[in-house]
């Protein structure tokens, strides 16, 4: 419903159950999550036309990355869909370890995934797009009630999700030259960075950057290793239909002495070296020229080549991010193998922005400060498309379950990457942006790519975010898996019929598949064709086989992480009381008082991943915790 002011111009009204502030892919996934709730949402955006853009490489997935991807797809979110309905490589990576850190990366098309999630949002249901620029958190009694637009208009509803990238405040910066901009070419919001400001939000600033790009045409491509797909091809998405086809590769290349020579005698020109810029990069996506200092052992650095997409001649050299002057930039990108006589189509750049600490936000990723604002992707100091996925389809799920008093929707570190990323925040301060990977994850056995489905269907129909068919196709594919096992336990094969495997396994004339499996000396991946050969496995039934030979070979060290895990629930499920005052715990350390002040953990087990705080303040915490509980049930 639109209605128009006294001077005529036209402004929302209460008529969305959710507004959410950026229409990138922390933006989407949240409002995309909040309509398939029930609720009427909002996208307030620059520019509908680039929903879920990709500013820098065009890719998704990668280690520890596709596991969260995998997540929000067991939830219902687009990303993996659009990624498989528009990739032009895909690629599984880490499988000559195990599972635990298997992780698929694909190359998408960046205009073509672009197009697809404008399609796809355009035909949602209750789901608005704005054309705007979000100027302020409108806020009444503590709570967000809307936001005002910087040309005037009003947006009110019951909850407000905040995914602003690289915008709020956004500063680029190439070589001695800096704008505001959000993107290159495109505006910066600060009005809104001083509405967080008037609400007594901490803001600090960080710094990401991206690489030029390159005419492929006038790239010597035969001097250059190959990289292809493969095949078959891994999708991300369970929902996916696409059908097999002919994969885009990409290419391997590296920088040269003159390279460095180049880039050291152009450092002092660079943002980065100059004091031009003074917030944080990512640590490990650094510049060219950071590379450079930082590891100046090395004679050279990879670089690889990946296409833009089908549509385009446009190049992405990733590893090559630069804020250098663009001539600069030109020479030295020339010194590249393969690339001498390349064509510069658009500079690269580092852009500054604004982000508020991410100690204050709850687990929900709701505001400590005000009611029903929740933030979500890069104001909370993570970096990546997938981070902000991740976040963005939490930040939705709750702000939907908010609107209508519903407890929140909370991923401890045993479910999900997405738990041990937003647990991470809240409990740790980001001076640099976060980045996911497979370390971070303590119980990674537990949290592989293949069982997010396992872990996170029953969450998803729970809260309405998939369809009661889609959970019947899991749980067909569950029982599928057990019943694998149980044939790969009795199925028995001759150990002369394993060709190249039976050199081996020279002390046995048999045993089953299940035995195979277990055998240390033979990796998991390259068992699976052996086991499709003896089980008349087709493709079609390939996940329900591989399910299956994960859960055989690591079932001892699976159950073993399940009582680390069993242990860890016993710590969170000791929860500590909102209102609790830290200050008043006599025996904590100074730091121990001011950092659990500062995070406000919900549980003992949070308050013990908070830094700073020791085993000897965790046993005062919890002796005091427990008189509390006694004295709190003696006035009752």
């Amino acid at each position: 419903m639109k209605t128009e002011d006294k001077q005529g111009m036209k402004t929302h009204t209460a008529d969305f159950d959710i507004v959410v502030i950026g229409g990138g892919h922390a933006g989407v996934e949240a409002a995309l999550a909040a309509v398939r709730m029930g609720r009427r949402a909002a996208i307030v955006t620059m520019d509908p036309q680039k929903l879920a853009l990709m500013s820098c490489n065009p890719a998704i997935g990668g280690i520890g990355k596709s596991q969260l991807v995998k997540e929000v797809d067991a939830l219902g979110g687009l990303m993996g869909v659009a990624t498989d309905g528009t990739g032009i490589q895909f690629r599984r990576l880490n499988l000559s370890r195990g599972p635990a850190v298997w992780s698929t990366r694909a190359q998408a098309d960046r205009i073509g995934y672009n197009a697809f999630v404008v399609e796809y949002v355009a035909k949602q249901k209750n789901l608005e797009v704005i054309d705007g620029v979000a100027g302020e958190i409108l806020v009444d009694s503590g709570r967000a009630i809307g936001v005002r637009l910087e040309d005037g208009r009003s947006v009110s509803a019951r909850a407000v999700v905040v995914a602003s990238g690289t915008f709020l405040g956004g500063l680029i910066h190439i070589g001695e030259k800096h704008f505001p901009a959000g993107r290159i070419g495109e505006q910066a919001a600060y009005q809104l960075s001083e509405s967080f400001r008037a609400l007594g939000f901490e803001i600090s600033r960080l710094k990401t950057g991206t690489p030029p790009r390159l005419d492929g045409r006038t790239i010597d491509w035969s001097v250059c290793e190959i990289q292809p797909g493969d095949e078959p091809i891994p999708f991300f998405s369970s929902r996916s239909r696409r059908g097999s086809f002919t994969q885009t590769p990409c290419h391997l290349t590296a920088t040269s002495e003159k390279t460095r020579e180049i880039i050291d005698a152009n450092k002092h020109r660079s943002p980065i070296f100059s004091g031009q810029i003074t917030s944080r990069g990512p640590r490990y996506c650094p510049s060219i020229e950071d590379k450079f200092h930082r590891f100046a052992d090395k004679p050279k650095h990879h670089i690889f080549l990946e296409p833009e997409g089908n549509g385009t001649d446009e190049v992405y050299p990733n590893g090559f991010s630069t804020a250098l002057p663009e001539e600069v930039q030109r020479e030295a990108i020339r010194t590249v193998i393969g690339l001498e006589g390349v064509t510069v189509t658009r500079p690269g750049y580092a852009v500054e922005y604004d982000y508020c600490p991410s100690h204050q936000i709850k687990p929900s990723l709701e505001t400590r400060r005000i009611q029903g604002l929740f933030f979500a992707g890069q104001i909370n100091g993570t970096s990546g498309y997938e981070e902000a996925a991740a976040q963005g389809i939490m930040a939705g799920i709750n702000a939907a379950l908010y609107c209508v008093n519903e407890p929140a929707f909370i991923l401890d570190r045993s479910e999900a990457y997405i738990g041990v990323m937003i647990d991470d925040l809240i409990t740790r301060s980001i001076t640099e942006p976060y980045r996911m990977f497979t370390s971070r994850a303590e119980y990674r056995l537990a949290l592989r790519e293949d069982n997010a489905r396992d872990r996170l269907n029953h969450h998803a129909r729970r809260l309405g975010l998939i369809s009661d068919a889609e959970s019947d196709l899991f749980l067909k594919l569950d029982s599928d898996t057990r019943v694998t096992v149980a044939l790969l336990a009795k199925t028995r094969v001759k150990v002369a019929d394993l060709n190249r495997l039976s050199s081996q396994l020279k002390k046995r004339d048999s045993l089953t598949l299940a035995e195979l499996i277990r055998q240390p000396d033979l990796e998991l991946n390259e068992l699976l064709p052996v086991l499709v050969r003896h089980t008349d496995g087709q493709r079609d039934g390939m996940e329900s086989l591989e399910r299956a030979a994960i859960q055989i070979r690591y079932q001892g060290y699976i159950d073993k992480q399940q009582r680390e895990i069993d242990r860890y629930k016993k710590l969170e499920h000791d929860r500590i009381p909102s209102d609790f005052v830290f200050q008043s715990v006599h025996g904590l350390k100074t730091e121990a008082r001011e950092k659990l002040s500062r995070f406000r953990p919900v549980s003992v087990g949070q308050a013990g991943r908070i830094e700073g705080v020791t085993p000897s303040d965790m046993a005062v915490l919890s002796v005091y915790l427990k008189r509390h509980r006694e004295t709190a049930r003696a006035d009752k």
